[in-house]
């Protein structure tokens, strides 16, 4: 350290403290904790400035100090002064450090190096003051800078963690736009301060370039450790802070989506509420036809306004996306989900219970208006005259007892039918059996009547007329016939007994039905563990055992490597089972109405047995090929199995089937809860069975050079006859070996619909393997489908390209067939729609291009919803009457289609008056597109709906002619 050497500088005493001031952005903490040598040059001032630095440094300096080298004057009366002064003051000074007074560099020499020494003090270190001043500046403004920074990140930190999520939407989207704001700020001043950093180390390094030696001083050395130092600790201040932004970012993201979850299931909860109160207020089952089909028009409008029920299952699955993607409130979205498909299954039950009790409650309103007629107008068609003789009266009066009986064994019975079914409903079976009092009224008064005519009596017979059907005058009960009162009576002590019957009949069958539960749920349990204890015996007995070098030598040549081969995913199974499955089942011993759920829920890891399936004929293959081999010997005995491999390898395929079986067990015993989802789970097992055997036939396929999996889903699968017919030219000709139907087995994808014919191959004495050559394939885009066929009600007729190509196929049953035309027709209907989305899309996307455009295309979106409309109307209208004549179809066309063609038609002449002769070119192109689009739907009806197209064509050249 040179303190100024001139006389006339002089430091005050705090800028000489700061001057003085070791603190680390200074000199480094191994330099400090080493010490330091002071040199202080005073060859040219005098004593009182060497007492007066002596001084200072004595109470200025804070660090190590080691030695004190002082030049003093040169002159010789002011070294005289000084060496006296030296010897005078020294305790005054209170240095714990010798003080060496010097006369000259060389002596100085002897204490420091010249290499450490600058040109002053006739050194050789290259030492620029005011560069040296100016860098150390620049680095503790850095570093004060890195100190503030790493405050305020530290700052905001904390108030991130002490902040409170919002409970609505709006607060938590306010506060992640703040909290996003406050963290883009502050990385913007970490970025100036990286900048600032990186500068001042660039400019330290620039003096290595500018030097002799192209090497630093060691002061600038320092300078840039300390800069290095500073960036690092800036770096790391960095990386931490967004760590812990990233956490707190998704969090506050994942709160709002929490809270538009839960506003939105609240909106979805009103509804649903609102949409059950309306359900249940049509308690009531009607007293009339009229009111009964009031009723149920009621309810169908209900059911189709029902729209939030769909809403409510689309937000019950976006909150079991929300919990598959590790939500931090699983524990309050997985409730709302349970309740929202909760709520839409009451719904849907009791919307059907109330359809089933409406609709048989029309039939048998319905059945009591029929007979009331036909009674009225029996009694209004029996002749007065022919009733003056006894044999007419007679006749008469036989007529008049036989429709009395039906009554009783019709009528009554199906009301009894009716209460045994639903319940709460005595009073309205009371007034229909008022209604058949009335007429029965009537039958009564005519049959007391007959009996006196049909009797040998004197006196004249008096005929007795029919009371009028408009104004029926109902007696009071107690003046009601004998025959009536006694039904009244029977009916009433009938119901009073049922009611008696069934709440024993509940009782005893509960408990019944509840221990036959257990026994099938007990008796699952069993069968999976020896299930389980079974493949795991083969996974540690056969599978390990191929690994094992003891026994390598017995192993076959045949079977090496091919061990997956041979086991196909069992061990995937056995996991499954071993680990999940297993202990979910046994979880539902106490509560057997839970095992349809747990079947649910698993149907995802069920589909491996798909694959197990798929694997098994190469696996039997294999076996055949090396199943006499010693290693499956010594396998077998060391496990005591008295069957071998092969019958424990088909466990998994014997496995599957039977969970269904139990399933229908289960089902029969099971009332109330659970049954919906046992009903569910009993389909899903079916479904994997069906998607399994179709599985086993999609890979007999041969010669089908394309790649099945590319064709989409295997929806179906079956043998049929077939008969081809071809359109050649402009007639339909009939292939010549058309009279014999072709065998074929089909296969159906969400893509194309395959042809093939089935072969048998026999091997080595085994069983039958069936495969399917490949024939030919039909495009499910260009394909048609009609439904019925002339002369045999389980054929349809499959057609491509316009009809240029029929297929007449013949199902086994009539139940196929059905499953068939279902099946092609919901793949023709998912076509069109995507049909239509695509241009939805294309529409809209280009409307974003130009004004003019912007015009066309709301112009012929219009039309586009104006015609598909009316189409949709016209192929319900042809399929609910499917033998329509041609007058019929044209009358609805013009009538319904031709009243828009009008509208539109007036718009494109205003459109023709307005705009240029080529604008007229694209928006015909645009309306031909759309309207090719939508009529694509005409493959799913009858051909005569070709003259929709005939009048969009006339409208187009009208247009042309204009």
């Amino acid at each position: 350290l040179v303190p100024p050497q001139h006389s006339h500088m002089h430091l005050l005493t705090k800028q000489y403290s700061t001057y003085m001031s070791p603190e680390p952005p200074v000199s480094s903490l191994d330099a400090a904790s080493i010490g330091f040598i002071i040199i202080i040059d005073r060859r040219k001032d005098k004593w009182s400035s060497v007492k007066a630095s002596l001084s200072r440094i004595a109470g200025a300096f804070p660090g190590n100090l080691q030695l004190v080298l002082v030049l003093r004057p040169s002159r010789f009366f002011q070294r005289a002064i000084a060496d006296l002064g030296i010897k005078l003051h020294k305790d005054d000074f209170k240095m714990k450090v010798p003080i060496v007074m010097l006369n000259s560099l060389s002596d100085l020499h002897g204490y420091v190096d010249k290499g450490q020494l600058t040109r002053e003090l006739g050194g050789s270190l290259e030492y620029c003051h005011s560069q040296w001043i100016h860098h150390r500046t620049a680095i503790e403004n850095f570093a004060m800078t890195v100190k503030t920074t790493a405050q305020m990140l530290q700052k905001f930190g904390t108030d991130l963690a002490e902040t409170e999520l919002p409970n609505d939407v709006q607060c938590t989207k306010d506060l992640l736009t703040a909290h996003t704001d406050k963290h883009n700020n502050l990385k913007d001043e970490l970025k100036l301060a990286l900048r600032q950093g990186t500068t001042l180390f660039g400019c330290i390094k620039e003096q290595a370039a500018k030097s002799e030696n192209h090497e630093l001083n060691p002061d600038e050395m320092e300078n840039q450790t300390t800069v290095e130092r500073l960036l690092a600790q800036l770096d790391e201040t960095e990386n931490a802070f967004e760590q812990f932004w990233c956490k707190h970012h998704l969090k506050l993201e994942q709160c709002l989506q929490l809270r538009h979850f839960e506003q939105d299931f609240r909106e979805v909860k009103v509804s649903l509420d609102s949409l059950m109160e309306s359900l249940t207020s049509l308690s009531d089952i009607g007293d009339c036809v009229a009111r009964v089909e009031h009723l149920l028009k009621e309810l169908k409008t209900l059911e189709e306004k029902a729209q939030v029920i769909e809403k409510a299952q689309l937000h019950a699955l976006h909150g079991d996306q929300l919990i598959q993607s590790n939500h931090y409130a699983v524990d309050s979205i997985r409730p709302k989900c349970v309740e929202l498909r909760r709520v839409c299954d009451d719904f849907s039950n009791e919307s059907k219970k109330k359809t089933d009790v409406l609709t048989k409650s029309l039939q048998i309103h319905m059945g009591i208006d029929k007979w009331c007629e036909s009674g009225i107008y029996l009694l209004a068609s029996q002749a007065v005259d022919k009733c003056q003789s006894q044999e007419g009266a007679e006749s008469a009066l036989t007529d008049i007892e036989n429709f009395l009986d039906s009554v009783e064994k019709n009528q009554l019975t199906e009301l009894r039918n009716l209460h045994n079914q639903y319940n709460n409903i005595s009073l309205h079976v009371l007034k229909a059996l008022k209604r058949l009092e009335d007429v029965q009224e009537m039958f009564e008064k005519r049959h007391v009547s007959l009996k006196r005519l049909s009797a040998k009596q004197t006196r004249p017979i008096q005929p007795v007329a029919p009371r009028p059907e408009s104004s029926p005058k109902r007696p009071s009960l107690k003046n009601t016939p004998r025959t009536t009162g006694n039904q009244q009576r029977e009916l009433e002590v009938f119901i009073t007994k049922l009611n008696y019957a069934e709440d024993d009949e509940l009782n005893r069958s509960h408990d019944e039905f509840f221990c036959l539960c257990r026994h099938i749920m007990t008796e699952l349990i069993e069968t999976e563990r020896l299930y389980v204890e079974e493949l795991q015996s083969i996974m540690e007995g056969y599978f390990a055992e191929m690994n094992n070098a003891e026994l390598s030598h017995l192993l076959p040549p045949s079977l090496e490597n091919k061990r997956d081969v041979l086991f196909g995913n069992l061990p995937e199974i056995y996991e499954f089972h071993n680990r999940t499955f297993l202990m979910e089942l046994e979880n539902c011993a106490e509560k057997p109405e839970l095992v349809g759920t747990c079947f649910l829920k698993r149907k995802e890891e069920l589909q491996v047995y798909e694959k197990y399936c798929q694997n098994k004929p190469r696996s039997e293959v294999l076996w055949r090929q090396c199943g006499d081999s010693l290693f499956f010997q010594e396998c077998q005995k060391k496990l005591d199995h008295k069957l071998s491999l092969d019958a424990y390898l088909l466990k998994p395929v014997q496995r599957i089937t039977k969970y269904q079986l139990m399933l229908k067990e289960m089902l029969k015993c099971s009332k109330g809860q659970g049954m919906a989802e046992l009903e569910e789970a009993l389909a899903t097992m079916l479904d994997i069975i069906k998607s399994v055997n179709d599985s086993m036939h999609q890979i007999a396929i041969t010669g089908f050079e394309g790649n099945l999996s590319e064709l989409g889903k295997l929806l179906m699968q079956g043998s049929f006859n077939v008969w081809t017919d071809h359109k050649k030219g402009h007639s339909k000709v009939k292939d010549l070996a058309r009279f014999k139907p072709m065998q074929r087995h089909l296969f159906l994808y969400d893509k194309m619909l395959l042809f093939c014919k089935k072969r048998e191959e026999t091997s080595d004495g085994h069983e039958k393997t069936p495969s399917y050559s490949f024939k030919h394939s039909l495009k499910m885009s260009a394909v048609g489908i009609t439904e019925n066929v002339k002369g045999d009600s389980k054929k349809f007729e499959v057609w491509y390209n316009g009809r240029e190509e029929v297929y007449i196929i013949q199902a086994p049953s009539m139940d196929v067939k059905n499953m068939w035309v279902s099946e092609i027709r919901k793949v023709l209907t998912g076509q069109l729609e995507a049909c239509r989305a695509a241009l939805y899309v294309l529409t809209f996307s280009q409307m974003h291009q130009k004004s003019l455009d912007n015009f066309i295309f709301f112009i012929m979106t219009m039309i586009l919803f104006t015609f598909q409309g009316e189409v949709l109307k016209y192929n319900r209208l042809t399929d609910q009457s499917p033998d329509l004549s041609l007058a019929e179809l044209e009358n609805f066309t013009s009538n319904k289609m031709k009243v828009a063609l009008k509208v539109w038609e007036s718009i494109a002449r205003w459109i023709l008056q307005r705009v240029l002769h080529q604008i007229l070119n694209m928006i015909l192109f645009h309306f031909m597109c759309i309207c090719a689009v939508t009529f694509k739907l005409n493959r799913l009806c009858l051909p005569e709906q070709n003259m929709v197209y005939s009048e969009i064509l006339r409208l187009y050249a009208k247009i042309l002619g204009s």
